[in-house]
């Protein structure tokens, strides 16, 4: 059953590379890149995996070809670089 709701649009600032993975897998998955967030909140939100085997898989593939070092024990410590 389909829910009602309002969007908006947001600037929020990501890590080049995270986006290129998430613009990726949302091609792979043909979803929005909206709709792929918003779908990852929601699954954290209440402590839910957001991914199956497979498309863990795909993010695999995605983070070597993007060169995506970063885990999650990465989070909330990174350091934007100064512009030259």
């Amino acid at each position: 059953m389909s829910k009602q709701i309002e969007r908006i649009q947001t600037g929020v600032r990501m890590e080049k590379r995270i986006v290129k993975v998430l613009k990726g897998l949302a091609e792979h998955l043909d979803i929005s890149l909206g709709d792929l967030l918003e779908g990852m909140a929601l699954h954290c939100f209440e402590n839910k995996a957001p991914f199956s085997d497979n498309t863990l898989e795909k993010i695999k593939i995605l983070k070597q070809v993007y060169d995506l070092e970063l885990t999650a024990s990465d989070s909330h410590r990174l350091l934007e670089k100064e512009a030259d």
